[in-house]
């Protein structure tokens, strides 16, 4: 666990902000129609704009800058020429490097309309990150997260992939300690000031289990059913947690009236 001083989380901030605004991009560009490669393009071009470099291209050799996933696709998609469909549901998954610390967030966008049951699957996915993050308080403990997002998606029956986990944040892409989206609260290491997290649930219609491409990257689930993945850059400052990242730029763009700071307030009463 590497705790960061005040300014090195500024930097942080400053990467995770750059990631927001290129996520509010997205949701401009995102339409039935329209191909992930294409969005790729536009966001390593607007990075680079911002005097910083894609993250995640050339990361372990991934060949991209954004990781987009649709459907059933779980995370770490491969951009395709594919075109997006209506009724589609794709997240994005954008990591920055900027003065040497990472950003990397990620949002779970509609494509069109999409069915009832999606709609409450991405609103439930998107809550227990907001209900993850209230427990990144000084004291409490890695297991206290996990807990909590597994508890409140298992009142909604989804599945909560338990390959794939959340991670340390900070001049490397992934820190320790690991945050899985479930666990016993009580367990794992105690949360301190400084610490910087990327608190990202995974969350499945269907099933829990996923399975590999062959393309080696590209997880999906088992059974076909659509999953969620919304991610948030968080520290504790102050013994309270303290949000890096934000969705506002993808609000703003979607025409969506909501302050993530009053809906993050919500989770925490």
């Amino acid at each position: 666990m590497i705790l960061k001083q005040i300014e090195e989380i500024t930097k942080i901030r400053d990467s995770a902000q750059l990631v927001s605004k290129t996520l509010g991009l997205m949701a401009r560009e995102i339409k039935p129609g329209v191909n992930s490669l294409y969005l790729d393009k536009i966001a390593e071009e607007f990075i680079l704009d911002n005097d910083a470099k894609p993250g995640f291209k050339g990361y372990n050799n991934f060949p991209n800058t954004l990781c987009v996933s649709v459907n059933n696709q779980v995370v770490h998609g491969i951009p395709c020429s594919e075109p997006l469909r209506d009724g589609d549901i794709i997240s994005v998954d954008c990591g920055v490097i900027k003065d040497g610390y990472y950003g990397d967030h990620a949002y779970t966008f509609k494509v069109g309309e999409v069915s009832e049951k999606i709609e409450k699957l991405l609103n439930v996915t998107k809550e227990s990150l907001y209900i993850g993050i209230e427990k990144m308080q000084i004291n409490n403990r890695v297991g206290d997260i996990g807990n909590a997002i597994q508890n409140y998606i298992n009142q909604h029956g989804y599945g909560i992939v338990r390959e794939l986990v959340g991670h340390g944040l900070g001049k490397n892409l992934h820190e320790e300690p690991e945050i899985p989206n479930y666990g016993k609260s009580g367990s794992g290491k105690i949360l301190k000031d400084g610490l910087v997290l990327a608190i990202e649930p995974m969350i499945n219609l269907g099933t829990e289990k996923i399975s590999l491409e062959d393309d080696g990257w590209t997880f999906v689930t088992q059974d076909g059913l659509v999953s969620a993945h919304f991610e948030h850059n968080i520290a504790i400052i102050n013994g309270k947690p303290e949000i890096l990242s934000t969705f506002d730029y993808i609000y703003e763009e979607l025409r969506i009236d909501s302050n993530e700071e009053r809906k993050f307030k919500k989770f925490f009463n």
